[in-house]
């Protein structure tokens, strides 16, 4: 069963990282959603991964043909279009030409092949591919030992805690890795794990459930560094500090246990349509805006026009590749004697 409203928080997510980019970009209002708000995007983006993983396969019997139809669900919604832009960006960037991101050499190609680190928002792609098989190793223990994997998220949120979030940024041979983008990810896919695996078994009394939950999203904006009325370094510490972890996952608690699975601001059409293209949405806006900044136009027309072409690219692409090629690699699966049916996830990551 699909939880709708997991869509327009997945569009949500992505919107307030095209917003705070643009306005880096552009200094649209004098730069005061932008800068590093968009992380808040992110988060949101961590919390849905680790939730819908174990709310999807926590669930399913933990055997190989499960977890291969897990593999393959990962690589058809993940790999398609990070590859593309990565090599992309590298065959542009070696030419001069600045058309994608900035990936410029074959250590840094590499680096992004192997999932060790990630050039602007293609950092975000690393964790999220890590966390995968982290995953793996949860989900064994759901099977046999669900009590364990309390005590493992409690215990690692602690050793990142008292060591600080570990600095592991280097190189290997000349391969860029940054493990710390990892480690200080890990808590939101945790969160997000622990409240998957109770989505199906909590049932929230109806006196609970109010439409008026849905005003929790404000808290978001509240937390940017220009508008936050926090002053300690919360703000700015982000990623390190729990306290917007806290936050962040009271957020999508009331969104997921106590706002309506009906409420029309997030069981809508268009809410469907954004999270659908998310994936696209994301990886592709950054450049757009770049070129759209390059015009001599009003700040609110550069705004309408990176939308406008964002939404669109993002669909022709989610339409006439990431669709095509994720079925592709479920079609060429299912070809072989050993692989089983794959069902596709009700609401993909």
């Amino acid at each position: 069963m699909q939880i709708r409203k997991l869509n327009s928080l997945r569009g949500l997510a992505a919107l307030i990282v095209f917003i705070t980019h643009f306005s880096d970009i552009t200094g649209w209002l004098g730069g005061k959603l932008g800068g590093a708000a968009g992380q808040y995007g992110v988060m949101l983006f961590f919390l849905l991964s680790g939730f819908l993983m174990s709310h999807l396969y926590f669930d399913r019997g933990f055997n190989l043909q499960n977890i291969q139809g897990y593999i393959l669900a990962r690589m058809a919604r993940i790999l398609p279009l990070y590859l593309l832009v990565v090599c992309a960006s590298y065959l542009l960037s070696i030419n001069g030409t600045e058309g994608l991101y900035a990936i410029n050499s074959a250590d840094a190609l590499i680096s992004h092949l192997l999932f060790l680190s990630g050039e602007s928002v293609l950092w975000t792609i690393s964790p999220e591919v890590q966390f995968y098989l982290l995953f793996v190793g949860f989900w064994a223990l759901a099977a046999k030992r669900a009590g364990y994997i309390y005590v493992l998220v409690v215990a690692v949120l602690i050793a990142l805690f008292f060591a600080n979030f570990p600095r592991w940024v280097s190189e290997f041979y000349g391969v860029p890795y940054n493990l710390f983008q990892v480690l200080r990810s890990l808590p939101y896919f945790f969160v997000g794990m622990l409240f998957g695996m109770h989505y199906k078994h909590i049932k929230v009394p109806d006196y609970l459930q109010k439409h008026g939950f849905v005003l929790v999203l404000v808290l978001i904006p509240l937390m940017f560094p220009a508008f936050s009325p926090i002053a300690s370094d919360a703000k700015t510490r982000m990623w390190l500090s729990y306290e917007v972890l806290l936050v962040m996952s009271a957020v999508f608690f009331c969104v997921v246990f106590l706002v309506p699975n009906n409420n029309i601001l997030l069981a809508n059409k268009f809410g469907d349509y954004v999270g659908q293209i998310s994936f696209s949405l994301y990886l592709l806006h950054m450049p757009i805006i770049a070129k759209v900044n390059l015009y001599e136009l009003a700040i609110e027309l550069k705004l309408v026009v990176s939308v406008a072409l964002s939404l669109l690219v993002a669909s022709l692409c989610y339409r006439y590749f990431e669709m095509p090629a994720a079925r592709l690699i479920r079609n060429w699966a299912n070809t072989k004697p050993e692989s089983g049916p794959v069902k596709q996830p009700d609401t993909a990551s």
